[in-house]
């Protein structure tokens, strides 16, 4: 099998030969994702066959945050949801929902009026209509997403302004009474190269679970770059593990192109820098106790799905498979990393 790859000795891109040909992510020793679009899975067949050849997780880029699912007050919108966790299903796929509290929410909520017991109630319902509807077919959820601001405090969202900290609370408590079969994650950026928030982070999973909170795993989003120190990684895996609860490297990628240079080519010597990158985290993930390795997933596929390139106006490759849906050496760095 010959995938076009980078060849390291003189740069240009030519055939050769992968050095592991029959093993894909799904071969990976605990399950291996990604976020995926369902657009993108109606309308080429390439992203489709990828998804279903290469990932044992799947979770919903977009499809399941609030302002998607629930666009008005009394309006569901399942269709794209639904269809991503049809095709895991059918394919003998892990589901991972995300996420059921976020701070960005659909304008209604954003000019909803009421008491505390209003507000309550509305994120409530909003959780276990979620929760429910997909129960049985999504095994764990993304309940609270980025409740921690850069400064190590809450991050002002509409939830902290009208329910104060116990939102995030009552947020697992709720998905729990819908669902008790569900594994519940706090997710969140920022444990790779910020101390300060990442200590926040613990602080507040800690505290949940010694408090009772229903709460399994914690999800490390791991938005990275191909040169962030060893040691950075090493602390933001080990601390989480150490919390005790399942660890989620929950959104990985790796930019490149960490300057926004808008005139840097993806050369042979960035490739393997990435790959050397991916593999150290794999391999870093890989020495947590086995127990707690609930996973690692991709945002999204490859390089031509990802958010980073549009998000910040620049060329980038932040993703093991190239825009023409071939394996880059960050690929052969992820199957490396469990050597």
């Amino acid at each position: 099998m010959l995938d076009p790859i980078l060849n390291p000795v003189n740069g240009i891109l030519r055939d050769l030969p992968l050095q592991s040909p029959k093993s894909t992510l799904k071969d990976m020793p605990f399950k291996f994702g990604a976020s995926v679009s369902a657009e993108l899975l109606r309308s080429n067949s390439n992203y489709k066959a990828l998804v279903i050849k290469e990932y044992s997780s799947l979770t919903a880029e977009n499809a399941m945050k609030f302002w998607a699912l629930h666009p008005l007050e009394d309006t569901y919108n399942w269709k794209d949801a639904d269809e991503i966790v049809a095709l895991a299903q059918a394919n003998g796929k892990r589901m991972h929902g995300h996420t059921l509290i976020w701070q960005e929410v659909p304008g209604w909520v954003t000019n909803f009026s009421g008491d505390t017991q209003a507000w309550e109630n509305l994120l409530k319902t909003h959780i276990q209509t979620v929760v429910t509807h997909f129960k049985g077919k999504v095994s764990s959820w993304d309940v609270v997403n980025e409740a921690i601001d850069e400064n190590g405090g809450y991050r002002n969202t509409i939830w902290l302004q009208k329910l104060g900290t116990a939102y995030i609370a009552k947020a697992f408590q709720y998905a729990h009474e819908a669902d008790p079969s569900l594994l519940l994650f706090y997710n969140d950026y920022g444990h790779d190269y910020s101390p300060v928030k990442r200590t926040a982070i613990l602080n507040l999973v800690n505290d949940l679970k010694q408090r009772g909170i229903p709460i399994h795993g914690i999800g490390l989003q791991m938005h990275t770059r191909y040169n962030q120190p060893d040691a950075d990684i090493t602390s933001a895996i080990t601390s989480a593990a150490a919390t005790g609860l399942l660890v989620h490297i929950s959104e990985l990628d790796m930019t490149v192109n960490p300057n926004s240079d808008k005139n840097l080519t993806y050369t042979a010597t960035l490739a393997e820098q990435q790959a050397a990158k991916y593999k150290f985290i794999v391999k870093t993930y890989y020495a947590i106790p086995k127990a707690q390795q609930f996973g690692i997933t991709t945002w999204n596929v490859t390089d031509g799905d990802s958010w980073i390139p549009s998000t910040y106006n620049r060329p980038d490759w932040p993703l093991p498979f190239d825009a023409q849906y071939k394996r880059k050496p960050a690929y052969q760095g992820i199957l490396d990393g469990v050597k």
